[in-house]
């Protein structure tokens, strides 16, 4: 019995790790129960000495001092002021009037948006909460699908899980040992393709079933010029112009391709468009539309943040961390402009950002425990060599841990997934000539499902907490309107979730979207690079066949 023990010492921990976690044990106890508990059994039957705990403290104080993870306070700061600070408001309501007309169009307008807010705030909380309070009661309002309307309202927010600055890329790059810039790199694109199938799905539906998903009517668009057009071709106009203006000046850099070159690129081009506008408001140039004027000006906020944190970091200017700091300032700064930073609000995002991060580090901690232990008793080695012998190689690797991962979804966050299994199977994906980079996109865009997945869908409780539980009375028709069930929000995201799974099977087939960070690099050709070293200044050579001279 006690050999069987000793044997099967590393399976028979992480079953009890799962069943502590199935009754409802707070994760990072469980975690360190079953490591010391463990950690004692292991010292009785022999298989390590009672001096081997002895090295908890150290790996305790390599949490503390990881400089990799100071970034998640700076992000979560940044987005929770940005939540409060209007910048989701104006551009859900602008945006929606760009689109409104078109069938589907609130829809498309909460995907381009909830990817910019992805890419500003990297807080699905955030996201979901406002564009949920913001745009639901209009699509409600204007006949939207109830499933539609909610689906596309969460999974559009869980766009701040793959998008950078996200925190699970944190997260996976520091227990991969990766570099956060090349894994926030390898992610950008793959994130701006699942918005892309977002707003594709809502294309087919309102094809399909025009119904589900209305345009606008004309009397709801505010931004018209005096003879009732709308100024579309202008703006079209405007952003062809800056889009070819920013894209030859790029092309005329050292950046030539990668995701730096796109959100540069992007820079560029809203900042000509930002001149151009400012110049057609001073001098009344009447060159521009009031709504392509409108859309413009609010453009400008989130993609100025957009630079100041994405940008500096794929150049090399900043550090993920350093990058975070300057969006939480930046954050700050369009708070003030917009007048609604207040004492109150800086306190309540504080507070929320420091029990986020306590939360996170005490789960780390937890890990630190256990694995201690499970690498002790040769888990790692267990788990390695059971994943390493699947059959198919690399893509039954795959096949194997996606699928793992997604029901481990079921009942885990993203932050718990990250800190218990990642560390795990990194090294049998390293083994098998996996990219890790690679790797850990392809998870991050798994991982997303553990926010849409009934019953235990973070988002999906998010957008709960701000739905209409019961009927109410519409505040600008009047009508009576019917509450949202919690089986609509369900019933929801269950495509988006398909589309989740799609796009990960995706990242697999064209490894290329994240492997593009390799190539990312400052277009110099290193064969053309000549190093001239001038020699030094030496003192003449020492003849010895002569007697020294002594002074």
């Amino acid at each position: 019995m006690v050999e069987i023990l000793i044997h099967y010492m590393a399976p028979i921990m992480f079953a009890s790790l799962v069943v502590f976690l199935l009754l409802g044990y707070p994760v990072a106890f469980a975690l360190a129960a079953n490591g010391l508990i463990f950690g004692l059994i292991g010292i009785e039957l022999g298989l390590f000495r009672p001096d081997f705990l002895q090295a908890l403290p150290e790996r305790v104080y390599g949490v503390m001092s990881n400089d990799t993870l100071l970034a998640i306070p700076f992000f979560t700061f940044m987005g929770l002021i940005l939540e409060r600070s209007g910048m989701a408001e104006d551009l859900l309501d602008t945006i929606g009037q760009l689109f409104g007309t078109i069938p589907g169009g609130l829809a498309y307008a909460v995907v381009f948006v909830g990817a910019l807010l992805a890419a500003t705030t990297g807080v699905v909380a955030a996201s979901v909460i406002s564009m949920g309070l913001i745009s639901l009661p209009i699509m409600l309002r204007y006949g939207y699908d109830r499933r539609v309307a909610t689906g596309v309202i969460a999974a559009s927010g869980t766009l701040a899980q793959i998008i950078p600055p996200s925190l699970v890329l944190i997260v996976m790059a520091d227990q991969l040992g990766r570099s956060v810039g090349d894994m926030y790199e390898g992610a950008f694109i793959p994130g701006i393709v699942l918005a892309g199938l977002y707003a594709g799905y809502i294309f087919l539906v309102a094809t399909f079933y025009p119904k589900a998903a209305p345009g606008l009517p004309l009397d709801a668009l505010t931004y018209k010029e005096p003879d009732g057009r709308r100024g579309v071709i202008s703006l079209g106009i405007v952003v062809v112009l800056a889009g070819l203006g920013a894209y030859f000046y790029m092309k005329t850099t050292s950046i030539q391709g990668g995701a730096d070159f796109v959100v540069l690129t992007m820079s560029i081009g809203v900042g000509i468009a930002f001149v151009i506008a400012l110049a057609n408001r001073l001098f009344r140039l009447k060159l521009l539309s009031v709504l392509a004027q409108q859309v413009i000006f609010v453009m400008v906020p989130p993609l100025a943040l957009i630079f100041l944190v994405l940008g500096t970091i794929f150049i090399g200017v900043a550090t993920p961390t350093e990058g975070g700091a300057m969006g939480a300032v930046g954050a700050m700064v369009l708070a003030m402009m917009k007048r609604r930073l207040t004492w109150d609000l800086v306190r309540q995002a504080a507070e929320s950002t420091a029990k986020l991060s306590a939360f996170v580090v005490f789960i780390l901690v937890g890990a630190r425990v256990f694995s201690l232990t499970f690498y002790g008793v040769d888990g790692h080695r267990w788990v390695e060599e059971l994943l390493v012998g699947l059959p198919g190689g690399q893509i039954g690797f795959l096949v194997f841990v996606n699928v793992f991962v997604f029901f481990l979804a079921f009942f885990l966050d993203f932050f718990e997934i990250a800190f218990i299994v990642i560390p795990l199977l990194g090294p049998a994906a390293e083994r098998l000539g996996i990219d890790l980079i690679w790797f850990g996109v392809v998870l991050g865009v798994n991982m997303q499902t553990s926010f849409m997945h009934p019953p235990f869908g973070f988002a999906l409780f998010y957008l709960r907490s701000v739905a209409p539980r019961e009927a109410y009375i519409d505040k600008i028709t009047g009508k009576r309107m019917d509450p949202v069930t919690t089986g609509q929000i369900y019933w929801g995201a269950v495509p988006f979730v398909i589309i989740q799974c799609i796009m990960v099977a995706l990242v697999i087939m064209f490894p290329q979207m994240v492997m593009h960070y390799k190539s990312a690099g400052t277009g110099i050709d290193p064969s053309k690079v000549n190093i001239e070293i001038q020699a030094p200044d030496l003192p003449p050579p020492l003849n010895f066949d002569e007697p020294p001279k002594i002074q």
